[in-house]
Protein backbone atom coordinates (compact mmCIF):
# COMPACT_ATOMS: atom_id res chain seq x y z
CA UNK A 1 0.00 0.00 0.00
CA UNK A 2 1.24 3.53 -0.82
CA UNK A 3 2.30 5.72 1.55
CA UNK A 4 2.50 9.48 1.57
CA UNK A 5 6.25 10.44 3.05
CA UNK A 6 5.69 14.20 4.24
CA UNK A 7 9.06 15.12 6.38
CA UNK A 8 9.03 19.14 6.58
CA UNK A 9 10.03 20.85 9.29
CA UNK A 10 8.79 24.70 10.00
CA UNK A 11 8.44 27.27 12.90
CA UNK A 12 9.79 26.22 15.85
CA UNK A 13 9.86 22.80 15.41
CA UNK A 14 13.29 21.16 16.10
CA UNK A 15 15.96 18.71 14.64
CA UNK A 16 15.36 16.18 17.68
CA UNK A 17 11.49 16.21 16.84
CA UNK A 18 12.31 15.49 13.09
CA UNK A 19 14.58 12.23 14.58
CA UNK A 20 12.84 11.17 17.08
CA UNK A 21 9.85 10.62 14.89
CA UNK A 22 11.36 9.57 11.70
CA UNK A 23 11.53 6.09 13.64
CA UNK A 24 7.15 5.67 13.95
CA UNK A 25 6.15 7.42 10.37
CA UNK A 26 6.58 10.30 8.38
CA UNK A 27 5.52 13.68 10.01
CA UNK A 28 4.32 17.12 8.94
CA UNK A 29 4.76 19.82 11.81
CA UNK A 30 4.00 23.38 11.48
CA UNK A 31 3.44 26.59 13.44
CA UNK A 32 5.18 27.79 16.38
CA UNK A 33 4.64 27.14 20.27
CA UNK A 34 2.75 29.52 22.28
CA UNK A 35 4.69 32.33 24.58
CA UNK A 36 4.92 29.72 27.28
CA UNK A 37 6.59 27.15 25.40
CA UNK A 38 3.48 24.75 24.97
CA UNK A 39 3.39 23.16 22.05
CA UNK A 40 -0.60 22.24 20.43
CA UNK A 41 -2.24 19.17 18.91
CA UNK A 42 -1.03 16.15 17.44
CA UNK A 43 -2.95 13.22 15.41
CA UNK A 44 -1.59 10.06 14.69
CA UNK A 45 -3.43 8.73 11.41
CA UNK A 46 -4.89 5.73 11.33
CA UNK A 47 -5.02 2.73 8.27
CA UNK A 48 -5.38 5.10 4.98
CA UNK A 49 -3.28 8.17 6.61
CA UNK A 50 -3.97 11.23 5.02
CA UNK A 51 -5.62 11.64 1.57
CA UNK A 52 -8.24 8.88 2.18
CA UNK A 53 -11.02 11.25 1.52
CA UNK A 54 -12.18 10.59 4.87
CA UNK A 55 -12.24 10.30 8.39
CA UNK A 56 -8.42 10.91 8.34
CA UNK A 57 -8.90 13.77 6.38
CA UNK A 58 -11.40 15.45 8.27
CA UNK A 59 -9.09 15.21 11.59
CA UNK A 60 -6.47 16.84 9.62
CA UNK A 61 -9.43 19.56 9.01
CA UNK A 62 -9.89 20.01 13.20
CA UNK A 63 -5.96 20.19 13.30
CA UNK A 64 -6.32 22.97 10.71
CA UNK A 65 -8.69 24.96 12.42
CA UNK A 66 -7.20 24.29 15.82
CA UNK A 67 -3.77 25.50 14.34
CA UNK A 68 -5.35 28.83 12.91
CA UNK A 69 -7.39 29.63 15.88
CA UNK A 70 -4.73 28.99 18.59
CA UNK A 71 -1.75 30.09 16.29
CA UNK A 72 0.36 27.35 17.96
CA UNK A 73 2.89 24.45 16.23
CA UNK A 74 0.80 20.98 15.77
CA UNK A 75 2.08 17.78 14.24
CA UNK A 76 0.38 14.94 11.97
CA UNK A 77 2.05 11.37 11.92
CA UNK A 78 1.38 8.78 9.03
CA UNK A 79 0.99 5.47 9.88
CA UNK A 80 3.49 2.73 8.57
CA UNK A 81 3.28 -0.61 6.58
CA UNK A 82 2.93 -3.51 9.15
CA UNK A 83 3.28 -1.82 12.47
CA UNK A 84 2.37 -3.11 15.80
CA UNK A 85 0.83 -1.71 19.12
CA UNK A 86 4.20 -0.47 20.19
CA UNK A 87 5.02 0.97 17.23
CA UNK A 88 1.84 3.36 17.54
CA UNK A 89 2.31 3.73 21.12
CA UNK A 90 6.57 4.58 20.61
CA UNK A 91 3.96 7.53 17.61
CA UNK A 92 2.13 8.58 20.57
CA UNK A 93 4.93 8.93 23.40
CA UNK A 94 7.48 10.82 21.11
CA UNK A 95 4.88 13.29 20.43
CA UNK A 96 4.16 13.54 24.08
CA UNK A 97 8.01 14.02 25.02
CA UNK A 98 8.22 16.96 22.52
CA UNK A 99 5.30 19.05 24.72
CA UNK A 100 2.37 18.70 22.49
CA UNK A 101 -0.93 18.19 24.05
CA UNK A 102 -3.66 16.84 23.52
CA UNK A 103 -2.47 13.70 21.45
CA UNK A 104 -5.09 12.14 19.56
CA UNK A 105 -4.98 8.27 17.53
CA UNK A 106 -7.09 8.17 14.92
CA UNK A 107 -8.66 5.06 14.94
CA UNK A 108 -9.62 2.22 16.77
CA UNK A 109 -6.41 1.03 16.07
CA UNK A 110 -4.86 2.90 18.86
CA UNK A 111 -7.05 1.78 21.57
CA UNK A 112 -4.05 0.03 22.88
CA UNK A 113 -1.32 2.70 21.98
CA UNK A 114 -3.14 5.52 23.91
CA UNK A 115 -3.59 3.53 26.93
CA UNK A 116 -0.39 2.60 27.13
CA UNK A 117 1.11 6.25 26.26
CA UNK A 118 -1.45 8.07 28.56
CA UNK A 119 -0.61 6.38 31.51
CA UNK A 120 3.07 7.33 30.84
CA UNK A 121 2.31 10.87 30.83
CA UNK A 122 -0.54 11.37 32.79
CA UNK A 123 0.09 15.34 32.58
CA UNK A 124 -1.01 15.27 28.97
CA UNK A 125 -4.37 14.69 27.61
CA UNK A 126 -5.00 12.13 24.95
CA UNK A 127 -7.96 11.44 22.43
CA UNK A 128 -8.96 8.61 20.55
CA UNK A 129 -11.58 8.40 17.63
CA UNK A 130 -14.06 5.69 17.48
CA UNK A 131 -13.35 3.49 20.66
CA UNK A 132 -14.64 3.56 23.94
CA UNK A 133 -12.37 1.02 25.62
CA UNK A 134 -9.76 3.39 27.72
CA UNK A 135 -11.28 4.24 31.09
CA UNK A 136 -8.28 6.79 31.85
CA UNK A 137 -8.50 10.26 33.90
CA UNK A 138 -6.47 12.07 30.55
CA UNK A 139 -8.34 10.26 27.83
CA UNK A 140 -11.03 11.34 25.71
CA UNK A 141 -12.74 8.57 24.11
CA UNK A 142 -14.08 10.84 20.77
CA UNK A 143 -16.86 8.22 19.68
CA UNK A 144 -20.42 8.93 17.49
CA UNK A 145 -23.55 7.33 16.90
CA UNK A 146 -22.51 6.12 13.17
CA UNK A 147 -25.42 4.18 13.23
CA UNK A 148 -28.33 6.87 13.29
CA UNK A 149 -26.33 8.50 10.02
CA UNK A 150 -26.52 5.46 8.89
CA UNK A 151 -30.21 5.03 9.24
CA UNK A 152 -30.72 8.05 7.68
CA UNK A 153 -28.99 6.93 4.76
CA UNK A 154 -30.73 3.96 4.44
CA UNK A 155 -34.10 5.95 3.71
CA UNK A 156 -32.11 8.06 1.26
CA UNK A 157 -31.44 4.59 -0.86
CA UNK A 158 -34.84 3.13 -0.31
CA UNK A 159 -36.55 6.04 -1.35
CA UNK A 160 -34.29 6.68 -4.18
CA UNK A 161 -34.26 2.69 -5.63
CA UNK A 162 -35.81 1.89 -8.60
CA UNK A 163 -34.81 -1.62 -8.50
CA UNK A 164 -35.67 -2.27 -5.14
CA UNK A 165 -32.42 -3.57 -4.48
CA UNK A 166 -29.48 -1.88 -2.68
CA UNK A 167 -26.11 -2.58 -1.28
CA UNK A 168 -23.71 -1.97 1.84
CA UNK A 169 -19.97 -2.36 1.73
CA UNK A 170 -17.99 -2.26 4.82
CA UNK A 171 -14.07 -2.61 5.21
CA UNK A 172 -13.37 -4.71 8.03
CA UNK A 173 -15.67 -7.29 9.79
CA UNK A 174 -15.84 -5.81 12.95
CA UNK A 175 -18.17 -4.20 15.39
CA UNK A 176 -17.59 -0.45 14.56
CA UNK A 177 -18.25 -1.38 10.75
CA UNK A 178 -21.73 -3.17 12.40
CA UNK A 179 -22.93 -0.18 13.25
CA UNK A 180 -23.26 1.34 10.17
CA UNK A 181 -24.15 -1.50 8.52
CA UNK A 182 -27.20 -2.40 10.99
CA UNK A 183 -28.57 1.43 10.84
CA UNK A 184 -28.41 1.65 7.31
CA UNK A 185 -30.32 -1.60 6.62
CA UNK A 186 -32.86 -0.75 9.60
CA UNK A 187 -33.48 2.64 7.61
CA UNK A 188 -34.06 0.76 4.58
CA UNK A 189 -36.93 -1.99 5.46
CA UNK A 190 -38.65 0.48 8.20
CA UNK A 191 -38.60 2.88 4.90
CA UNK A 192 -39.90 0.44 2.15
CA UNK A 193 -39.70 -3.30 3.43
CA UNK A 194 -39.59 -4.44 0.07
CA UNK A 195 -36.30 -3.59 -0.47
CA UNK A 196 -33.32 -5.99 -0.50
CA UNK A 197 -30.00 -5.26 1.18
CA UNK A 198 -26.85 -6.63 -0.51
CA UNK A 199 -24.37 -6.37 2.36
CA UNK A 200 -20.66 -8.03 2.64
CA UNK A 201 -17.09 -6.75 3.62
CA UNK A 202 -13.83 -6.53 1.69
CA UNK A 203 -11.66 -8.61 4.77
CA UNK A 204 -11.49 -9.22 8.11
CA UNK A 205 -8.51 -7.42 9.34
CA UNK A 206 -7.64 -4.01 9.36
CA UNK A 207 -3.96 -5.72 7.97
CA UNK A 208 -5.25 -7.30 4.76
CA UNK A 209 -6.05 -3.97 3.02
CA UNK A 210 -10.23 -3.60 3.85
CA UNK A 211 -9.74 0.03 4.55
CA UNK A 212 -7.08 0.66 2.61
CA UNK A 213 -7.81 -1.03 -0.79
CA UNK A 214 -9.99 1.16 -3.56
CA UNK A 215 -9.49 -2.18 -5.99
CA UNK A 216 -11.34 -4.04 -3.76
CA UNK A 217 -14.49 -1.92 -3.04
CA UNK A 218 -14.31 -1.28 -6.63
CA UNK A 219 -14.88 -5.10 -7.36
CA UNK A 220 -17.22 -4.86 -4.77
CA UNK A 221 -19.49 -2.39 -5.63
CA UNK A 222 -19.49 -4.44 -9.32
CA UNK A 223 -20.59 -7.45 -8.06
CA UNK A 224 -23.33 -5.69 -6.21
CA UNK A 225 -24.35 -3.22 -8.73
CA UNK A 226 -24.55 -6.80 -11.36
CA UNK A 227 -27.03 -8.16 -8.97
CA UNK A 228 -29.33 -4.98 -9.85
CA UNK A 229 -28.02 -2.72 -6.52
CA UNK A 230 -28.92 0.84 -7.82
CA UNK A 231 -27.64 2.99 -4.89
CA UNK A 232 -24.75 1.39 -2.86
CA UNK A 233 -23.42 2.51 0.63
CA UNK A 234 -19.62 2.37 1.19
CA UNK A 235 -18.06 2.36 4.83
CA UNK A 236 -14.83 1.52 4.04
CA UNK A 237 -12.50 4.25 4.47
CA UNK A 238 -10.17 4.33 0.80
CA UNK A 239 -11.67 1.68 -0.06
CA UNK A 240 -14.77 3.48 -0.47
CA UNK A 241 -13.18 5.66 -3.33
CA UNK A 242 -13.11 2.48 -5.69
CA UNK A 243 -17.23 1.66 -4.88
CA UNK A 244 -17.73 5.52 -5.92
CA UNK A 245 -16.22 4.70 -8.81
CA UNK A 246 -17.83 1.50 -9.65
CA UNK A 247 -20.96 3.42 -8.91
CA UNK A 248 -20.64 5.93 -11.17
CA UNK A 249 -18.81 4.07 -14.25
CA UNK A 250 -22.41 2.30 -13.86
CA UNK A 251 -24.26 5.49 -13.83
CA UNK A 252 -26.39 4.04 -10.01
CA UNK A 253 -25.82 6.12 -6.65
CA UNK A 254 -23.06 6.44 -4.14
CA UNK A 255 -23.17 7.29 -0.89
CA UNK A 256 -20.36 8.44 0.68
CA UNK A 257 -19.31 8.37 4.65
CA UNK A 258 -17.81 10.27 7.32
CA UNK A 259 -16.66 13.27 5.67
CA UNK A 260 -18.81 14.75 2.42
CA UNK A 261 -17.35 13.43 -0.41
CA UNK A 262 -19.52 15.39 -3.06
CA UNK A 263 -16.58 17.81 -2.04
CA UNK A 264 -13.65 15.53 -2.02
CA UNK A 265 -11.23 16.87 -4.92
CA UNK A 266 -9.87 13.73 -5.64
CA UNK A 267 -13.64 12.38 -6.30
CA UNK A 268 -14.71 15.43 -8.66
CA UNK A 269 -15.23 13.39 -11.71
CA UNK A 270 -17.58 11.52 -9.79
CA UNK A 271 -19.12 13.31 -7.46
CA UNK A 272 -22.78 13.41 -9.72
CA UNK A 273 -22.70 10.03 -8.89
CA UNK A 274 -22.66 10.42 -5.00
CA UNK A 275 -26.19 10.71 -3.62
CA UNK A 276 -25.50 12.18 -0.26
CA UNK A 277 -22.85 11.04 2.42
CA UNK A 278 -23.47 9.74 6.01
CA UNK A 279 -20.88 12.12 7.99
CA UNK A 280 -19.64 12.04 11.44
CA UNK A 281 -18.14 15.34 12.22
CA UNK A 282 -14.39 14.18 13.34
CA UNK A 283 -13.66 17.64 12.34
CA UNK A 284 -15.27 19.07 15.49
CA UNK A 285 -14.52 16.16 17.88
CA UNK A 286 -10.98 17.00 17.23
CA UNK A 287 -11.11 20.85 17.05
CA UNK A 288 -13.00 20.59 20.49
CA UNK A 289 -10.98 18.50 22.33
CA UNK A 290 -8.15 21.08 21.79
CA UNK A 291 -9.94 23.87 22.62
CA UNK A 292 -11.06 22.17 25.64
CA UNK A 293 -7.04 21.81 26.69
CA UNK A 294 -6.28 25.00 25.89
CA UNK A 295 -9.52 26.75 27.95
CA UNK A 296 -7.50 24.80 31.04
CA UNK A 297 -10.80 21.79 31.21
CA UNK A 298 -9.17 19.00 29.23
CA UNK A 299 -12.61 16.64 27.75
CA UNK A 300 -12.29 12.99 29.51
CA UNK A 301 -14.28 10.11 29.20
CA UNK A 302 -16.58 9.26 26.28
CA UNK A 303 -17.56 12.12 24.31
CA UNK A 304 -19.74 11.07 21.71
CA UNK A 305 -21.09 12.57 18.91
CA UNK A 306 -25.09 12.03 17.29
CA UNK A 307 -27.66 13.58 15.44
CA UNK A 308 -28.84 15.32 18.36
CA UNK A 309 -25.27 16.90 18.35
CA UNK A 310 -25.27 17.61 15.19
CA UNK A 311 -22.33 15.83 14.70
CA UNK A 312 -23.71 12.55 12.82
CA UNK A 313 -25.70 14.01 9.81
CA UNK A 314 -26.55 13.58 6.12
CA UNK A 315 -24.65 16.30 3.78
CA UNK A 316 -27.23 17.67 1.00
CA UNK A 317 -24.49 19.07 -1.48
CA UNK A 318 -25.81 17.19 -4.22
CA UNK A 319 -28.54 19.52 -5.72
CA UNK A 320 -30.68 16.45 -7.56
CA UNK A 321 -30.61 15.20 -3.23
CA UNK A 322 -31.16 18.80 -1.59
CA UNK A 323 -34.03 19.71 -4.29
CA UNK A 324 -35.93 16.40 -3.92
CA UNK A 325 -38.70 17.44 -1.54
CA UNK A 326 -40.17 14.18 -0.74
CA UNK A 327 -36.83 12.80 0.27
CA UNK A 328 -35.62 15.40 2.45
CA UNK A 329 -39.59 15.32 3.99
CA UNK A 330 -38.57 11.60 4.73
CA UNK A 331 -35.21 11.87 6.17
CA UNK A 332 -36.62 14.87 8.42
CA UNK A 333 -39.30 12.88 10.08
CA UNK A 334 -36.85 10.29 10.54
CA UNK A 335 -34.35 12.37 12.12
CA UNK A 336 -36.69 13.73 14.32
CA UNK A 337 -37.79 10.44 15.44
CA UNK A 338 -34.79 9.38 16.26
CA UNK A 339 -33.83 12.24 18.51
CA UNK A 340 -37.12 12.31 20.33
CA UNK A 341 -36.66 8.40 21.00
CA UNK A 342 -39.00 7.22 19.27
CA UNK A 343 -37.21 5.35 16.64
CA UNK A 344 -34.27 3.05 18.43
CA UNK A 345 -31.41 2.84 16.07
CA UNK A 346 -29.92 -0.80 16.46
CA UNK A 347 -26.00 -0.69 16.69
CA UNK A 348 -25.35 -4.49 15.77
Amino acid sequence: MRRISRITVAGAATASLALALSACGSTSTSGSSDSKGNKGLAIAYDVGGKGDQSFNDAAYAGLEQAKKEFGYQTADLEPTEGETDADKQQRLVSLAKQGYNPVIGVGYAYAAAVKGAAEKFPKTTFGIVDDATINSKNVADLVFSEEQASYLAGVAAAKSTKSNVVGFVGGVDIPLIHKFQAGFEQGVKDTNPKVKVLSQYLTQTAEEGGFSSPDKGKTAAEGQIEKKADVVYAAAGLSGQGVIEAAAAKKVWAIGVDSDQYKQEALAKYKDSILTSAMKDVAKAVYNLAKSVEDGKPETGIVRGDLKTGEVSLSDSNPKFADDAELQEAIKTAKEKIISGEIKVKSS
